[in-house]
């Protein structure tokens, strides 16, 4: 019986002694040079990153050429320099074709002339048959005449259009609002319009544009339309530009043996910044996002053995409590699991064995 109690006080006597172990596992001094953080809530994403460029839209750069031939008499523009719809760009020598309208509109006179002849002769013998004194093909001669005159009359109208649009085409105007992004011609130059419009200026609407981004070919398959996302230029570093994916090519690019796929974002030039086609972008297209859940700093997670914990102060010492986490970011960690809403833990250096809380 003696040995049984003895026995028996033994044991209990052992057992707060594995309690202040198990407690001493849990517990180190707190991380030198460590900071503190609250557990706070906010947004989290997971992001394909991707580099860009800065292009213009369909439609915002357009290549403004001549549609008629002629010398170039007057530019009125040059590269940089904003136009509206409509502002005048350049003038070509109007002599020639000034010549060729004036000929067209007496072609029209002596067409009109002859028609109103041809009119009155058939209204004569359209008379002079109702009393039987002119034989009937006399009078559908007259009648066929009065109808050439008037199918004549016609086409002289319509080279007289025509000539007039001639003219207006030597004056090239601005067909979209923008800025003057190349010029290609000069005064004196003679300008040949055959097949193709010889261009006059490139205008590019600056606040037109989209990024195209090149999103390598183990990420693409995640990449939707619709999906939100961020880019940043080197021009303005510090501000991030908003954007949405609106359309993912069909055909690969290869570039250095690397496939990559372009996903166009399309984006709304904020007020107070400019930024201009070719610029390089740093992409960040969004998988999944949660809003307003708890998270931590990257740098506050640690993990030992597949398990994730965190240090939280109490004192001198750091005690470990192990975490659930949910989705992560390139700053942040979602904590689904094991922290309250403004709890502190410390962030910092992890001791010299690196391995956190022993």
């Amino acid at each position: 019986m003696k040995k049984l109690a003895l026995s028996s006080a033994a044991a209990l006597a052992a057992v707060p002694l594995l309690v202040l172990a198990r407690g001493a596992a849990s517990r180190t001094d707190a991380p030198r040079g460590g900071d503190r953080v609250r557990v706070a809530r906010r947004d989290v994403g997971s992001v394909v990153k991707a580099t860009g460029v800065v292009r213009p839209r369909v439609g915002a750069e357009v290549k403004v050429g001549s549609r008629v031939s002629g010398v170039v008499s007057r530019l009125h523009v040059r590269i940089g320099d904003r136009v509206a719809a409509g502002d005048l760009l350049a003038e070509l020598d109007t002599r020639e074709l000034d010549a060729r309208r004036d000929q067209a509109q007496a072609a029209l006179l002596s067409a009109r002339a002859s028609l109103d002849y041809a009119r009155a002769d058939a209204a004569r013998r359209r008379a002079l048959a109702a009393a039987r004194l002119v034989a009937p093909s006399d009078l559908e001669l007259a009648e066929r005449a009065a109808a050439v005159a008037g199918q004549q009359q016609a086409e002289a109208e319509a080279n007289l259009a025509y000539a007039v649009t001639q003219v207006g085409h030597a004056r090239i105007r601005a067909p979209i609002a923008g800025v003057v992004a190349s010029v290609s011609t000069q005064e004196g130059e003679t300008v040949a319009a055959s097949l193709a419009a010889p261009t006059f200026v490139t205008l590019v609407d600056l606040g037109r544009l989209e990024v195209r981004a090149y999103v390598d070919e183990t990420d693409i398959g995640r990449i939707r339309p619709g999906q939100e996302a961020r880019f940043t230029v080197d021009t303005y570093p510090d501000q991030e530009f908003e954007g949405r994916v609106t359309a993912i090519h069909p055909q690969a690019e290869i570039r250095d043996n690397v496939v990559n796929y372009v996903a166009v974002l399309a984006f709304e030039v904020p007020a107070g910044r400019t930024l201009r086609p070719e610029m390089t972008a740093s992409v960040a297209i969004a998988l999944e996002r949660r809003t307003g859940v708890l998270a931590l700093p990257r740098r506050a997670v640690r993990r030992e053995e597949g398990r994730t914990y965190v240090l939280c102060p109490e004192g001198p010492e750091a005690v470990r409590r192990w975490v659930t986490t949910g989705l992560r970011d390139e700053g942040w960690w979602e904590i689904v699991d094991g922290l309250r809403e403004g709890e502190e833990v410390l962030v910092g250096d992890q001791g010299p064995e690196g391995g956190g809380a022993r």
